[in-house]
């Protein structure tokens, strides 16, 4: 078993982040990534409707620093009452 870590920072890292759709979503969770990660650019963020109109889902491209990093965002983004899931 190698002790190398599984990513190498600094790296480009995805967080997607779904839950339903509401007005807030994207700014409250845009905000989460920022106090994080710095600004995230437009181009870096999509956003996919489910096909019934009921979830939103967001992917963040970021520029991950550290995993302590990674943890303190996924930590913020599950404890939000807007998200269903973080991954």
């Amino acid at each position: 078993m190698s002790d190398k870590p599984a990513l190498e920072f600094p790296t480009d890292f995805p967080i997607k982040v779904m839950g339903r759709q509401d007005p807030q979503l994207a700014a409250v969770t845009r905000e989460i990534i920022e106090r994080h990660a710095g600004p995230v650019a437009a181009d870096q963020v999509r956003e996919r409707p489910s096909s019934d109109g009921n979830f939103l889902a967001i992917t963040y491209l970021i520029q991950a620093r550290s995993q302590a990093q990674l943890d303190s965002i996924y930590c913020e983004l599950t404890a939000c009452k807007l998200v269903l899931m973080a991954l």
